[in-house]
């Protein structure tokens, strides 16, 4: 499988150099990024090509992996897509958005591709896609962050947020995707507050869900990007371990 990746920042350095080595099947074949120094450096990494083109990009693999903005997705996707090509998409937060979501995937369906959203840095999502129809009264999310990660200079716990997912995604587009991960795979807009404290080093993740199959919660503690504070290491192992799925005979979970 051929694989093109857009943007060429701390989670594209993650999944390459854990991709590359292992001679799964996998080749990071096209590197695609508005500063195309990082392309070259991570294109020298992969053997893979600084792609210059995008569409030759897309012509040329068989998945395009975005891992660099909401409005990446929003200004690529519909070309990668039309050309019936998969994606692995990492800034979710773009499905916010409901018209553009009800595009994409008509534009995905008319053009038999798929698109795959990893569970990203959070655990039980297998849980909540599994409950979505059956009874669930009520997901919320409690995400607790390291003023560093949020770009604050604050030495207080401090509530930066409280409200709809959907607004959540607006006002910390890099840094929430979890609340639209959820949203998405229960179809809703999650209840989510955003809390910075100086006193936390790791990205916290609490997801309480509730309804007629009973309650569950769980609890996410995630170490930092060493490159980027503002993503979780999880999210770029989320994102391997789909690419891997992909040539696998038995797939466990959902």
């Amino acid at each position: 499988m051929k694989v093109g990746i857009i943007g060429c920042g701390a989670i594209a350095n993650i999944i390459t150099t854990s991709i590359v080595p292992e001679n799964n099947g996998i080749e990071i074949a096209y590197l695609f990024d508005k500063d195309i120094e990082r392309a070259e450096n991570l294109a020298s990494l992969a053997g893979g090509v600084a792609a210059l083109d995008f569409d030759e990009m897309v012509d040329n693999v068989d998945l395009v992996l975005e891992c660099a903005s909401p409005d990446s997705v929003r200004s690529f996707a519909p070309e990668v897509l039309g050309k019936g090509r998969d994606m692995i998409i990492m800034s979710v937060g773009a499905f916010m958005d409901i018209d553009f979501y009800q595009n994409i995937e008509k534009i995905a369906k008319k053009n038999n591709a798929k698109i795959h959203l990893p569970s990203g840095a959070i655990v039980g999502l297998d849980g909540i896609k599994a409950v979505a129809k059956f009874g669930l009264k009520e997901v919320n999310l409690v995400t607790r962050k390291s003023p560093k990660s949020l770009g604050k200079n604050i030495d207080k716990e401090e509530i930066l947020f409280e409200g709809k997912a959907s607004e959540a995604v607006k006002e910390f587009p890099l840094n929430i995707n979890v609340a639209a991960t959820i949203s998405v795979a229960c179809q809703r807009d999650i209840n989510v507050k955003i809390i910075v404290d100086p006193k936390v080093d790791r990205n916290v993740h609490e997801i309480t869900a509730r309804g007629d199959f009973g309650e569950f919660k769980t609890t996410t503690m995630n170490y930092p990007c060493a490159a980027n504070p503002k993503t979780s290491m999880l999210a770029a192992l989320s994102a391997i371990r789909l690419l891997k799925s992909f040539n696998e005979t038995i797939s466990v979970g959902m």
